[in-house]
């Protein structure tokens, strides 16, 4: 399918026609009248494809380029070796979607097997998942997994990235889950707060570490304030977490995060890759796509999805999610 169809004057009657609609204007009723654009618009007429390039590159050269940028509120430029692109762009290993078919689709789900378990590494978590649409997306999930009959108040530090708050509030919105934000005290989540926003209807609490402001929250001494019943979930940075505590060092229950420093270019923005990994008490609720290791008849490694009993391909009624796409 091309990305623009166009339709000639005779084929827009034909479809008006299939409608039983007099113009294009009465397709268009349900479109606010304050929206539409009542007058000539000043743009020139086309040019041809050369004259419209040269103009164009005459405006980008008159931007400046920064060797480093530090605003990129968590996208930034990342060396890529060119192995990377080699190899990810090889056919064997990509698809615009997870595969259901696993005996023909060996290496996309080895792909993913083997990087669910790299993120089982850097968080200390049981499990991973894969496809997932950004980081922010992650957040959200996670906090849908966190929720329980009869506790649906999630604590979300103040601290963390402004896009992942966007995010979860319209998430919660559609699950009627009530947010509520722990003040801070010197950039840092103030743990005085957690104490005072913690009650019976709280089902779980979401922190960053590294915060928006880059600073390194106290996670482990959060954990150790919450009850047994009351969910952890972190937002890490992969690079940063080769160095710093993990989230089963900490004693989180869910670890999400953004999967653009890994070597993902910056793309106008994402979305990027969602990171997700949990503990085995919470496997059951995670969503995405698993991808487990057997052998086949012959004794050979096979690679395949596993636990889809909990999928929404196969009990759409018990669906918590409806992640599928994979980056």
């Amino acid at each position: 399918m091309a990305h623009y169809v166009s339709n000639s004057l005779d084929e827009q009657k034909k479809m008006l026609e299939t409608l039983e609609l007099n113009s294009i204007e009465e397709l268009y009723q349900d479109i606010p009248k304050h929206l539409f654009v009542k007058k000539e618009l000043n743009i020139d007429k086309g040019k041809d494809e050369h004259t419209v390039k040269k103009e164009m590159l005459s405006y980008a050269n008159q931007n400046k380029v920064y060797p480093s940028i530090f605003r990129g509120n968590g996208a930034y430029k990342h060396l890529i070796p060119s192995s990377v692109d080699a190899l990810a762009t090889r056919a064997e290993f990509v698809t615009s979607y997870t595969p259901y078919q696993a005996e023909l689709s060996q290496g996309t789900l080895q792909v993913l097997f083997e990087y669910q378990s790299t993120i089982c590494e850097l968080t200390g978590m049981d499990i991973s998942n894969a496809s997932v649409y950004d980081g922010a997306t992650a957040a959200a999930e996670a906090i849908m997994m966190a929720q329980e009959k009869n506790k649906e108040t999630i604590l979300i530090s103040s601290t963390i990235k402004k896009q992942n708050l966007e995010v979860i509030k319209t998430y919660c919105r559609g699950y009627d889950m009530e947010i509520v934000l722990v003040d801070q005290l010197d950039g840092r989540m103030s743990i005085t707060d957690l104490k005072n926003k913690l009650s019976e209807n709280v089902c779980g609490l979401y922190v960053e570490q590294i915060n928006k402001y880059g600073l390194i929250e106290d996670v482990k001494s959060y954990h150790d304030v919450l009850d047994e019943k009351t969910h952890l979930i972190m937002g890490f940075h992969p690079l940063a977490s080769m160095i710093l505590p993990s989230g089963k060092e900490v004693g989180a229950d869910i670890v999400v995060g953004e999967g653009q420093p890994l070597g993902v270019p910056l793309s106008y923005g994402g979305p990027y890759l969602g990171i997700m990994a949990c503990t085995n008490q919470m496997m059951r609720r995670l969503p995405g796509r698993i991808v487990g290791l057997t052998t086949d008849r012959t004794g050979k490694d096979g690679y395949v999805l596993t636990l889809q009993a909990r999928e929404q391909h196969i009990r759409r009624n018990k669906a918590s999610s409806s992640i599928c796409s994979n980056q």
